[in-house]
């Protein structure tokens, strides 16, 4: 319990470093007709750009975690394209292959954004990510390398499904979890919507029975949790397990893919 908490800590002042991108999203969503494919690992700076605004643009997207030392995903992504480099993103919509986050999120905004122009504070990151490297450290470096148990295992049938939004402590530490022992997985963001959803489930900004945005992405998720939002919400369809709390979630992981 008590290393689980400092995890949450750890999680949330990284953050926090970053300013608390990739905690809000458009409720209508331009959502592709193919999956969005994103090569990627956890700790690495330059794939949390490309998740803030996958978040921002509230996308759903399959996650095909590359941490150091894994082979599955890695392998795919050399073939696929020749190195091994990160972010990766394959879009079937437009043919695109792409490397490079700052292109990534250009291609990003101009399918799926609602101008087709990057915004100026999207357009021009820095290109050593000073303050995203802190937030790794800050975070335990949790998602960078693979774990031992995992490198010989075969993936699961079925995509797991996470839902969740980039910024959130506890969406990140089971990100973390399924970086590290490499399992694919359906994210479905969540992001916050308008003011009246920030906040923790239990303890949103205005009181009372949560009521999500009309027509919004919420509105539609709400049906699947049931009488409120919570991340992280994770299913999955190879046990028909369907869990809320991070805490509940990492063990199950544990469990189910590592013992």
């Amino acid at each position: 319990m008590l290393l689980h908490q400092l995890k949450v800590a750890q999680a949330l002042l990284s953050g926090v470093a970053e300013g608390g991108r990739g905690t809000n999203g458009t409720p209508y969503p331009k959502q592709p007709e193919k999956a969005l494919k994103l090569y990627e690992f956890e700790g690495s700076p330059y794939c949390r750009r490309v998740r803030e605004v996958l978040t921002t643009l509230n996308l759903d997207y399959e996650v095909y975690p590359c941490p150091k030392g894994a082979k599955k995903y890695r392998l795919e992504v050399q073939k696929l394209s020749g190195k091994q480099q990160f972010p990766f993103l394959v879009d079937d919509n437009t043919g695109d292959r792409l490397y490079e986050s700052q292109q990534i999120i250009h291609h990003l905004f101009k399918h799926y954004g609602k101008t087709g122009q990057t915004p100026k504070k999207y357009a021009n990151y820095p290109k050593i990510p000073y303050v995203a490297y802190v937030g790794t450290l800050i975070n335990g470096a949790q998602g960078v390398w693979v774990h031992r148990k995992v490198i010989h295992r075969d993936a699961p049938s079925q995509l797991l499904e996470l839902w969740g939004f980039e910024a959130s402590p506890y969406t990140r530490i089971v990100r973390s979890a399924l970086s590290e022992m490499e399992l694919a997985y359906i994210f479905h963001n969540v992001a916050k919507e308008r003011w009246q959803d920030q906040g923790l489930a239990v303890m949103r900004l205005r009181p009372g029975k949560y009521v999500p945005l009309k027509g919004g992405k919420r509105e539609q998720v709400l049906k699947i949790m049931g009488n409120n939002i919570q991340v992280p919400y994770l299913k999955d369809p190879n046990t028909g397990v369907e869990l809320f709390e991070s805490e509940k979630i990492v063990k199950y992981l544990k469990k189910q893919y590592l013992s």
